[in-house]
């Protein structure tokens, strides 16, 4: 009897109710991770007043954030390949979600700075590991697009954060009990983790055929799966010489070296304007004469403008191929900031921040279903959590560059040229990654 091809099965289907239930519980862990991540910038005028610090520190104190993310996304994606990443999620969140928490007692930078790193650690392991699930399941038309709704979470979370930080920094505890909602995905954990399935992939190769007959036969209502029937991930998996070798060579491997490294310099670009964005924009704007309220409310509309950008960007995606999309973007993202510098009418200044964040926290989204979907499963999460990974680099740069240049008190074109000019460097990354080589590879393998 010939074997079932797990692959072939997932590409084929149809959006169903296991989909949908997947997709918000990643949906929701990504919007409180999206929260913890965007939550400094949004609290941090207050947090410098009340801790007593400078700007360049208030742009250190994210950077730690962002190197826990790099190392958390660097061990966390090649170890989920290994152990299974429903595992590796629910860790994760409960890092983020603990330490987030406590943050909020902090007295001192020194506490407020470590236990942001340990966050981050817990931050930088999930989102490779969402973004492969998602990958994994959805079917092949809807792929792009699912990622970039599931990762628009994100920038959802950055909204909540404002919104929550215009509601909570007048109370009497001010910016602690904005961090103090950090704790709420720990509370819902144990519903998350019994919705939440585990990769195909990892059943497959684990040999739970139970596990794996049962989420099949949830996802596929057309006929009807059971233990005696033998499963496998495609031909690649068995055929490849190179199968056990470490997750990380094998991204090298096939002619995809250049591509990788593409990749990470274009995530090093984009999440260095992202995060510097997302932590300084506030404070950028309270510079040039506007008031606290209005500073976050441009926070909101950058994120408004990051989940419209995503989930629109990913429709295009999957449309008109991912590489045309994301080149255009950050073309887009140059030209929108570099016209912010010349402090517009409000009007057009709203929409030039709605566009700034849809072609770079919306572009990396759309990067990530791209860079998901470019590498086999058996190495997915490794090559996202490694992307996001380098990128981090790049993303902890970001706010330290940002209270450089506010320290000295730099004009506000010089503050948004220095965020302009990644996007073209990202954009030309992009433009040498080798497509047609991975479209090929994907369509022949039929990975999942």
């Amino acid at each position: 009897m010939k074997p079932t091809n797990i692959n072939d099965v997932i590409l084929n289907l149809k959006f169903n109710r296991f989909h949908l239930q997947i997709l918000l519980c990643c949906i929701f862990i990504i919007i409180c991770d999206g929260y913890d991540m965007f939550v400094l910038g949004a609290i941090l005028p207050s947090l410098m007043e009340d801790l007593n610090i400078t700007a360049l520190q208030g742009g250190m104190l994210s950077s730690y954030a962002l190197i826990g993310m790099m190392l958390g996304a660097l061990i966390f994606g090649p170890t989920a390949d290994k152990i299974g990443r429903k595992k590796v999620i629910v860790i994760c969140t409960i890092i983020f979600s603990l330490l987030t928490f406590t943050s909020g007692f902090a007295s001192s930078m020194f506490s407020f700075g470590f236990q942001r790193f340990l966050a981050g650690v817990g931050l930088g392991g999930v989102m490779p590991n969402l973004i492969a699930i998602i990958t994994e399941y959805s079917p092949k038309k809807l792929r792009s697009t699912l990622v970039a709704v599931m990762f628009s979470g994100h920038a959802m979370g950055g909204i909540v954060a404002a919104v929550g930080a215009m509601y909570l920094l007048p109370t009497e505890y001010s910016w602690r009990a904005v961090l103090w909602l950090g704790l709420i995905p720990l509370i819902l954990m144990p519903i998350l983790y019994k919705l939440l399935p585990e990769s195909l992939a990892f059943y497959v190769l684990k040999g739970q055929k139970n596990k794996l007959v049962s989420v099949l036969n949830k996802l596929d209502k057309s006929r009807v799966y059971d233990t005696n029937q033998e499963y496998v991930l495609g031909e690649e998996d068995k055929k490849s010489e190179d199968y056990n070798k470490s997750p990380i060579k094998k991204l090298f491997l096939n002619k995809r070296g250049l591509s990788t490294f593409m990749f990470w310099i274009a995530y090093f670009m984009c999440l260095l304007v992202m995060y510097g964005l997302s932590t300084w924009l506030p404070k950028i704007m309270g510079n040039a004469g506007y008031e606290m309220g209005s500073s976050l409310a441009f926070l909101i509309v950058l994120n408004v403008g990051a989940v419209i950008g995503a989930i629109g960007g990913g429709q295009l995606a999957d449309k008109l191929g991912s590489r045309k999309v994301l080149v255009v973007f950050f073309i887009i993202a140059f030209i929108s900031l570099i016209s912010l510098s010349f402090k517009p009418n409000m009007v057009l200044l709203y929409i030039l921040i709605a566009l700034a964040g849809g072609t770079t926290t919306g572009t990396q989204i759309v990067m990530n279903a791209y860079v998901s979907q470019y590498y086999p499963t058996e190495i997915r999460s490794t090559g996202v959590g490694w992307a996001l990974g380098i990128g981090r680099i790049g993303g902890i740069i970001g706010p330290t560059l940002g209270g450089m240049l506010l320290n000295a008190q730099l004009s506000l074109q010089i503050n948004f040229i220095a965020f302009a000019i990644p996007c073209i460097i990202a954009g030309l990354a992009i433009w040498f990654v080798q497509d047609k080589f991975s479209q090929l590879t994907i369509e022949k393998n039929q990975v999942a």
